[in-house]
């Protein structure tokens, strides 16, 4: 196992699709604040609502979507280029090929999750000259929260990822999800009350609630265990998957 997550973290330093939405992620989260800071009579910034509103709410749609990239040419293009096949009989179990691959491609989507609000944050803090910054516990809380979201928004990725098993698939049906089905299963538990009790329970759901100032000891417990129980789930429900599926 060990040796199989050395080989992943090697492949996602080399992968070129990684680094590409890296530096880009950077460049925009550090050349936002300039947009911010342009005018003059914006001087007075302050860096807590810079980093719940602009920050943290900008980045809800990078932790879904900018890591369907990443499953896409990090997983799914495994299998066209052979890769899978060649890892299939190295005589490593499905299940620990699997897991390792999994535990990496987290690992790239909770970098990827992280670039837009601490860049964002540390140059806009800099311009505003530190004014207002919000508490150092708030902030470790929201970023470890971002941190839980985006592993287990990786794994219904990675899920998908082994299902589709080609690229361009992976990444036009991974973000037509992402930005639907929160939407569908809204308008569902409208009508039907043990879909809404799915819903108001799910990770699509409490993940815009991870920037609330005020949280209660049972709110934070709820916000925290979801995304878990979700990795675990979605965790198992893949290798179970990649078990039964057939690598040509």
């Amino acid at each position: 196992m060990n040796n199989l997550v050395k080989s992943e973290l090697f492949k996602l330093r080399k992968d070129r699709s990684f680094w590409t939405l890296v530096i880009g992620l950077v460049l925009v989260a550090a050349l936002y604040p300039l947009l911010i800071f342009y005018d003059d009579s914006t001087a007075d910034v302050s860096v807590k609502e810079l980093f719940v509103y602009t920050a943290l709410g900008g980045n809800n749609y990078i932790v879904k979507l900018v890591p369907c990239i990443l499953a896409g040419f990090f997983i799914s293009s495994e299998y066209s280029i052979g890769t899978m096949k060649i890892m299939g009989s190295s005589g490593n179990s499905r299940i620990r090929i699997y897991f390792a691959k999994l535990l990496v491609f987290t690992l790239g989507a909770v970098i990827i999750s992280l670039i837009f609000p601490i860049v964002l944050t540390g140059v806009g803090a800099i311009f505003a000259g530190f004014y207002d910054m919000p508490g150092l516990g708030y902030m470790l809380r929201a970023i470890g929260l971002t941190v839980l979201y985006a592993a287990a928004f990786a794994s219904i990725m990675a899920l998908f990822s082994i299902i589709f098993t080609d690229s361009g698939k992976t990444i036009g049906f991974l973000i037509l999800f992402f930005i639907l089905f929160d939407s569908i299963l809204y308008a569902l538990s409208q009508k039907f009350s043990f879909i809404e009790l799915i819903f108001n329970n799910s990770a699509f759901k409490l993940f815009v609630d991870i920037g609330e100032f005020s949280l209660t000891n049972g709110e934070l417990f709820r916000l925290a265990i979801v995304p878990i129980i979700t990795y675990i789930v979605l965790a198992i429900v893949g290798s179970f998957v990649f078990q039964k599926k057939e690598i040509k």
